[in-house]
């Protein structure tokens, strides 16, 4: 488990209790000792620590880290230090990659980037990271996927609108640049809360504030250009 502060956690997946749909869970801080603000930003699941795989670290200003999976290979009780933020940074997302990957960046305010992981070394658990996307004023990085090809990338956005991109769309670019277009955002579709790579044979669940529930076939949202609004996906009161 990965926190907004930057630091990593461990739980066997048999520890965490299965429950209905219903039930409302067990709290986190009953099974991780977290600090006080901390929550969780992301977490990964993990067979077994070894040296072929890379954990990439993305926060909200833009910086993106690549880490080997061995160097979380010790789990202590109080957590460990994944990556140091700075300027009020927080982390908001983590991928496992091989080392080989392309890497796509969404923000809040409708741009993206796509570019090679190899364009961001592998550096130890205390490192900072480096820039990888160049933000406008008071936008954020929201989500970041793995590239596939074969896929598409879904994006939704806060007034309940979706739209789907072929990943071939987004040209490949240098870490660090200004990134392309994603979406249109605007007052009827709102900003962007997240970004997912998809086929036409998923389903999605979208989940708003309120907990309201839907699921639909990924092959109901048609696939668009960037530069679009994309279509309703869910009614929101």
């Amino acid at each position: 488990f990965f926190t907004n502060k930057g630091r990593v956690y461990w739980r066997r997946a048999y520890e965490i209790p299965q429950a209905s749909r219903q039930a409302k869970g067990k709290a986190i801080v009953n099974l991780l000792a977290l600090a006080q603000d901390e929550t969780i930003a992301s977490f990964l699941q993990v067979p077994e620590f070894d040296d072929k795989h890379f954990v990439l670290m993305v926060t909200k200003n833009g910086v993106v880290k690549k880490t080997n999976l061995t160097a979380y290979s010790n789990p202590r009780q109080t957590g460990i230090h994944a990556i140091r933020l700075k300027d009020k940074d927080t982390l908001i997302d983590c991928k496992l990659t091989s080392g080989k990957d392309e890497i796509f960046l969404a923000t809040q305010q409708g741009k993206a980037i796509r570019f090679n992981e190899k364009q961001a070394r592998d550096m130890g658990r205390t490192a900072s990271g480096v820039r990888g996307i160049r933000l406008a004023k008071k936008d954020e990085v929201i989500a970041a996927e793995i590239v596939d090809p074969k896929a598409t990338i879904l994006t939704v956005t806060s007034q309940g609108f979706g739209k789907r991109t072929k990943f071939q769309d987004y040209r490949l670019q240098s870490r660090g640049g200004k990134g392309i277009i994603n979406t249109k955002v605007t007052a009827k579709n709102g900003y962007v809360v997240n970004v997912l790579a998809v086929s036409d044979q998923d389903e999605i669940i979208i989940v708003t504030a309120g907990s309201m529930v839907v699921r639909i076939p990924v092959n109901q949202i048609r696939t668009v250009g960037r530069n679009t609004q994309g279509v309703r996906v869910i009614k929101l009161k």
